[in-house]
């Protein structure tokens, strides 16, 4: 009998897992902050098989004898991993395969690079984006007869830099069937001619009546693009991200890039209306699948467009457009039933809202909708750009997360001027406020429309100046923040406001080992310097997933 039990209990060990050996990132200048915000320093960094931190070594402290491996960084500096609270994954992706315009400075410049690219390129389509009429100081929308002077024998269709209008030749018009005689969609609107022809702009929901002919991408094609943008955001520092309005196709590709292990970045879903949630997720938030790396918890919601194409929706007319207030995308009832049939099945809810109409639209129904849904409910109001200051307060209320980013307050600072007048600027990008008034903030960048480099956006956060230091002390200085809270917003709050600050977004004992080695301390650098900093290594639970190439 003895001897049974004696077997039985080596067999057991035998046959218990492994121990997690822990490895150590050594001799680096570390700093993380803590729970509350606070900035800890550290020397060495030590995490299991499973990328998972199990100590942070001080300076001089005693380094274990007991180390599967160490890796000394001589002396550089290591952070978590930024994380971007509002981005579109597939869309850097795609954007980085076709035809860019976002450098291009006059439609002129456009043109001659449209052009170029037709020659190059002879697919039946042309399709791009990045096109900016306030960047080329044109004081008009382009028009299809613009791109008819370029390329007038194949269809071209180029996104806005925001994502919210659309420019189209006459050949993709007339595939499209829009004539005169078209109607504008709810929720958008065609830029016309004299004689009521559609221009060549369409404007928020009207660009669906182009976008419905324009070949779709296979799943090559996705595969591809997710690839391209993973690199990208690896390169940038960005470990993990939002992924703000994941479509069923969108899914599809992250779930196969994690089947085949090529699923690295760490992707907080939410989803392309209750109609994708329900599909994907069904009746409740999806687990973390793949380590941590993916989960669509969320839906993403629209209550108004862009101020750029004037589809911000407005308390009152556009300063430079009388008589236009924008568009607001959904009535009351309509948003309300919206996000309380996500809320009932404990999904997060997310309302992109960029003018104060919106931003009061969406305050109101979380207002409402606190009576009866309780909890931890962390609602999100995306952008909050422009805010009526009676309104600021209320962020404040019902836990609600602004997600904001900072370098469209840089980008927009003078538009924004020009389509609200001065005295309507109180409440714009207001990060300080939001802070002051007790909101959760997190910050992103809403890439591609702006570059997902984090180091700018943080540097913008304490400020408010573009990379030529203009305007002078930063504008509307008083919406200001620390450079420490800024990083939060990159870090930790980006991470709370996806109901992941227990996994990732600092580092400490029980965290996901995401970090970056840098060329630069980012806490003494300048706002110049922060800028240019140069990630080394980017690190995702543990493994390795990016290396600057040295030079030959």
């Amino acid at each position: 009998m003895k001897f049974l039990v004696r077997a039985l209990a080596l067999l057991s060990i035998l046959l218990a897992p492994a121990a997690h050996a822990d490895g150590l990132v050594d001799n680096v200048n570390g700093m993380t902050l803590g729970e509350k915000g606070e900035v800890v320093r550290f020397s060495g960094l030590m995490f299991n098989r499973d990328g998972v931190v199990t100590r942070l070594l001080a300076g001089n402290e005693k380094r274990p004898k007991q180390l599967e491996w160490r890796m000394d960084m001589g002396g550089k500096t290591m952070i978590p991993g930024m994380i971007d609270a509002h981005g579109h994954v597939m869309a850097l992706g795609f954007q980085s395969l076709r035809l860019d315009l976002s450098q291009t400075r006059s439609l002129k410049e456009a043109q001659d690079k449209i052009a170029a690219y037709s020659a190059a390129n002879p697919a039946k389509w042309i399709i791009g984006f990045g096109w900016n009429q306030e960047r080329w100081g044109l004081g008009r929308f382009p028009t299809a007869a613009d791109l008819d002077s370029v390329v007038a024998d194949r269809p071209v269709w180029l996104e806005r830099v925001d994502g919210h209008a659309g420019w189209a030749n006459s050949r993709a018009i007339q595939l499209a069937g829009i004539t005169a005689a078209t109607k504008d969609p709810a929720g958008g609107r065609i830029e016309r001619g004299a004689k009521g022809e559609p221009a060549g702009v369409f404007v928020d929901a009207a660009t669906a009546l182009v976008d419905k002919v324009v070949p779709q991408p296979t799943p090559r094609d996705r595969n591809a693009a997710f690839l391209a943008a993973q690199d990208i955001l690896f390169k940038l520092g960005i470990t993990a991200t939002t992924d703000m309005g994941t479509t069923v196709e969108d899914w599809l590709t992250y779930r196969r890039m994690g089947d085949l292990g090529y699923l690295k970045l760490r992707i907080m879903s939410y989803g392309h209306g209750v109609d994708t949630v329900l599909a994907v997720a069904g009746h409740e938030p999806t687990p973390w699948l793949y380590g941590d790396r993916l989960r669509m918890g969320g839906i993403k919601l629209y209550a108004d467009g862009a101020l750029g194409s004037r589809g911000a929706w407005l308390k009152a007319d556009y300063a430079d457009a009388p008589g236009q207030r924008g568009l607001g995308f959904l009535s009351d009832d309509q948003l309300l039933n919206l996000m309380s049939r996500g809320a009932m099945d404990g999904f997060q809810i997310a309302v992109h809202a960029i003018g104060d109409r919106a931003n009061k639209q969406v305050l109101d129904a979380i207002e409402v909708l606190s009576d009866n849904f309780k909890g931890d409910r962390r609602w999100r109001i995306e952008h909050a750009q422009i805010v009526d200051p009676a309104d600021l307060p209320r962020f404040g209320k019902f836990g609600i997360i602004a997600s904001m980013q900072p370098v469209h307050q840089t980008s927009d600072m003078h538009m924004a001027e020009a389509r609200l007048g001065p005295d309507r600027l109180a409440g714009a990008y207001a990060w300080r406020s939001m802070l002051r008034n007790g909101s959760h903030l997190a910050f992103g960048s809403d890439f591609p429309v702006e570059s997902p480099n984090p180091f700018v956006g943080w540097a913008v956060g304490f400020t408010r100046q573009d990379g030529d230091l203009q305007p002078y002390g930063g504008w509307r200085p008083q919406e200001v923040i620390t450079r420490e809270e800024a990083w939060a917003a990159f870090t930790i709050g980006a991470a709370y406001a996806g109901f992941a600050e227990t996994r990732f977004g600092r580092l400490a004992a029980g965290m996901r080992a995401d970090f970056l080695i840098l060329d630069r301390d980012p806490l003494l650098a300048s706002p110049t310097e922060l800028r240019g900093t140069q990630v080394l290594e980017t690190w995702v639970g543990g493994e390795r997933v990016w290396q600057l190439k040295k030079p030959g």
